[in-house]
């Protein structure tokens, strides 16, 4: 990352100041604020604590704003929340944050423990203790504990919120980190278990070990005992590769390990390792791969003709693993995508593999179990409201799973199941953080430019009048194949729902919610089909009634600030609020801020003239105008953010504010890209965010 904080360039402010930051196909484009871009810098900071006093005292301002900020509190830290588990050896582990565990404890249970609903819990890592006799502003970045007893894990904690992270080994029967353990200082790293005394581990070993995105491109064989600096190096990517991967498949009797070369966010070689021979898996680039037990699995993206048959875009394709190194290609089908179906999720369990589609965006259960050498298909009796995700318990020794159960009107539920059985233990359920009776849930499809059906979902009182006067929320992502589902959220109900807003997920091409082709229909040149899309959700709650331009506002973090960056540029006459979360607004430079190269495979490059032609077309940051009126913005963000450049957020807002618009700023100083580090931030946060929106469009 270079400093600009040296620029003093008044010619490229007075170019701003005359209009549009002009996008120049092939070359470098003036940027008067390129010096917001030094993180930590001092002039830089000065100017985000000036915007975050600006911002917080018109806001906290508000009547509303103490009640508001207290009730999202309480939520964020209402200790009746699920405690989602992960079974480790066993006992059932918990990462938890409230009023009295700022920082967090990660702790654990038994399952006898669990069912209760008050659980006697385990503290194993104190992160506000530890954070203070370390004074080390630590946030919990995760563990991976060596299977099958978990005895031993390898514990990630982040300064501030970050992607990067330091790694120590922590040593569970004595309650103690490892003295002269498997360590590693603070970098955005990768490590797996091969045993106890071996890991395979990606990190910054040094000049040269990085890719162009930031991450590793060396992955190492560690020995416990031994220096890293002599570990022996597995696989190497290339520079101008995304990054590395490595992973060990426990299946007893089945034990593999892979190594993975990402090239771009898209595509990937996998290697399984024999030995000291790397076997690449001769599958497609852009297919994901990898074993469960004796099998592989295959998932596509594209169609696929091999063997002498053809295997749509969006198919599950098995095949034995033994077999496929040998040669053989006559896969079996497991899942065939349809124009309305698509796949969410394969979740592997000891003996079986679970199926989770998206039906229109409502989710479906199958099971598939081997039964002599072929897969038995089940479909599971689920609830066909709302959302359902599965998580296997231990998918290499059990057939249990959680299944837990949301819509946007009923808390979660969580429940205890089994394969081969419709009969489910329900553990936990979330409590009723608002009234939902007042509301109703329906799911409208709008028409976009080229003519394409839009799903998206609205949430309202089953009184509300039809008379375009509703404060609407509009909130949507429609990026790197994620879906947006339907979820229960007590922060919408109380601080918007509640207040009389009508809240709309849209479901917006770029996302997953029709697989591949849904996705891929935006990318890289196409991406302003997003935008189409969302401009149409925004026209058609007009076209209903439901609200007006005046009472309507957007939402959206990430790729989604993106979205609604774009769109308020684009089309500023349809919204009267925006909140741009943690956004790419700079498509000039984003692929060399952070870690933004490895976004090329969903954009497209910049630095090519013929990228650079479509990028430059709704780049936000380069079609701003002093000329038009936009909406009022607030841009939310974080320093700490070491994924998407808070400069992003910061140029555009400085850009906006010298044209005359009216924007508000607030940058946390911690938070990662997650945008806060523990409950207290995330609730100023959120009521910062749903406070403007209420002075705005209410």
């Amino acid at each position: 990352m270079h400093s600009y904080r040296s620029i003093a360039a008044a010619a490229l402010i007075g170019l701003a100041a005359s209009g549009a930051v002009h996008a120049q196909q092939g070359a470098d484009v003036p940027d008067p604020y390129r010096w917001l871009e030094e993180v930590a810098g001092d002039k830089p900071i000065g100017w985000v604590k000036a915007r975050n006093a600006v911002t917080q005292k018109e806001i906290e301002a508000m009547p509303e704003y103490p009640a508001l900020h207290e009730r999202i509190k309480t939520i964020m830290n209402a200790r009746d929340r699920i405690p989602t588990v992960k079974k480790i050896g066993d006992h059932y582990y918990n990462f938890w944050n409230d009023d009295k565990h700022v920082r967090g404890v990660w702790r654990r249970t038994t399952l006898e423990e669990y069912r209760k609903p008050n659980p006697t819990w385990e503290t194993v890592i104190d992160l506000d203790q530890l954070a203070r006799s370390e004074n080390e502003n630590w946030v919990w970045a995760g563990a991976s504990c060596l299977w099958p007893k978990g005895e031993r894990c390898l514990v990630s904690l982040s300064r501030g919120g970050g992607d990067a992270h330091v790694v120590r080994e922590f040593d569970i029967p004595s309650g103690s980190f490892v003295k002269d353990g498997f360590a590693l200082p603070e970098a955005k790293s990768g490590i797996a278990w091969v045993d106890r005394d071996t890991v395979l581990v990606e990190t910054d070993f040094g000049p040269g070990s990085l890719t162009t995105s930031g991450y590793p491109r060396i992955v190492k064989e560690w020995k416990r005992g031994t220096p890293l600096a002599s570990a022996k190096t597995v696989i190497e990517a290339k520079e101008s590769d995304m990054s590395v991967g490595a992973w060990k498949d426990f299946t007893p009797g089945q034990e593999k390990q892979f190594l993975q070369r990402r090239m771009t966010f898209w595509t990937s070689e996998t290697f399984y390792r024999d030995g000291d021979k790397l076997v690449r898996i001769d599958t497609p680039a852009n297919a994901p791969v990898y074993s469960v037990g004796d099998q592989l699995v295959v998932e596509l993206r594209s169609d696929w003709n091999v063997g002498g048959k053809t295997y749509p875009q969006g198919a599950v394709l098995t095949i034995g693993f033994a077999a496929f190194l040998k040669g053989e290609r006559n896969f079996e089908q497991v899942y065939t995508p349809t124009a309305t179906r698509s796949l969410a999720d394969v979740i592997p369990t000891r003996s079986a593999l679970i199926i989770n589609e998206l039906d229109n965006v409502k989710n479906r259960l199958t099971e598939l179990r081997r039964v002599d050498g072929k897969w038995v298909r089940r479909d599971v009796a689920a609830p066909s409201f709302g959302s359902l995700s599965v998580h296997a318990i231990d998918g290499y020794a059990s057939d249990d799973y959680f299944l837990t159960v949301t819509d946007f009107l009923t808390p979660s539920t969580m429940f205890l199941g089994r394969v081969g059985s419709d009969q489910r233990e329900q553990l936990k359920a979330m409590p009723s953080y608002f009234d939902s009776t007042p509301y109703t849930v329906a799911q409208h499809f709008a028409t976009s430019k080229d003519g394409t059906r839009v799903p998206y979902f609205v949430v309202m009182r089953k009184d509300a009048k039809l008379d375009g006067k509703n404060p609407t929320l509009l909130y949507g992502y429609g990026g790197y194949e994620i879906s947006m589902k339907p979820n229960y959220s007590g922060i919408v109900g109380e601080a918007w729902l509640k207040h009389g807003g009508v809240y709309v997920l849209s479901n917006i091409r770029g996302g997953g919610e029709y697989g591949p082709r849904w996705h891929q229909s935006a990318l890289k040149e196409n991406r302003q089909r997003s935008y189409d899309d969302f401009i149409a959700i925004a026209e058609d709650l007009v076209a209903r009634k439901i609200t007006s331009p005046r009472h309507l506002g957007i939402m959206g973090g990430s790729n989604g600030g993106l979205l609604v960056s774009a769109v308020m540029v684009q089309r500023p006459d349809l919204f009267n609020a925006v909140v741009s979360q943690v956004p790419l607004t700079d498509m000039r430079r984003f692929n060399v801020m952070l870690a933004g190269a490895s976004w090329m495979g969903e954009y497209g490059n910049p630095d090519d003239p013929k990228d650079w032609s479509y990028l430059s077309k709704y780049s936000p940051y380069h079609n701003l105008s002093k000329d038009k009126k936009y909406p009022r913005i607030l841009f939310t963000t974080s320093t700490r953010d070491d994924r998407v450049h808070p400069g992003h957020a910061r140029k555009m807002a400085a850009l906006m504010m010298e044209q005359g618009h009216d924007v508000l700023y607030w940058e946390n100083m911690e938070g990662g890209h997650a945008g806060a580090a523990n409950n207290l931030q995330k609730a100023q946060m959120w009521a910062l965010t749903y406070g403007f929106l209420l002075k705005q469009l209410r």
